[in-house]
């Protein structure tokens, strides 16, 4: 019974350190300011794909001419991705569609984009498109940036 409750405890207070990591780790990349929620779906087949697969949610930083983006369910302190604005054509945007709207957040509006040749998607609320799209255009002069 003793080391029933011992292993029950030890358990639970593994569960509550991962969750405060996590919770640390988020207030940790948002510190610096500039963060919006946001989906990515890299490697999108040119034809779309509307089943929902291959979603990750995540917190996209904005960092001079770069958007740093981090995955939400993980303990790593550097961006998964990182996007730089040079790189990047919107080709079109959408709502979500099928099984999307399932795995998306309910406010969010899909931004298909060319970075570098490479097919991604960014899903995120309509206030973080304004702000995303703004900061497209705000590049340097000289810059080549292509907004749809």
């Amino acid at each position: 019974m003793f080391l029933a409750l011992l292993v029950s405890a030890l358990v639970v207070a593994l569960v509550v350190i991962a969750l405060f990591v996590f919770g640390l780790r988020r207030r940790l990349i948002q510190r610096s300011g500039g963060t919006f929620d946001c989906s990515l779906r890299w490697n999108v087949p040119d034809d779309g794909d509307v089943s929902g697969k291959g979603w990750v949610y995540g917190v996209a930083r904005y960092s001079g001419d770069r958007i740093a983006w981090f995955r939400v369910f993980s303990y790593a302190p550097r961006p998964r991705r990182t996007l730089e604005r040079s790189g990047i054509e919107v080709l079109a945007r959408r709502m979500p569609e099928g099984e999307e709207e399932l795995a998306l957040l309910s406010d969010s509006v899909v931004l298909g984009c060319l970075h570098h040749g490479r097919h991604v998607e960014l899903a995120m609320s309509e206030d973080a498109l304004t702000g995303f799209l703004a900061w497209l255009e705000a590049a340097p002069p000289g810059q080549r940036v292509n907004v749809a």
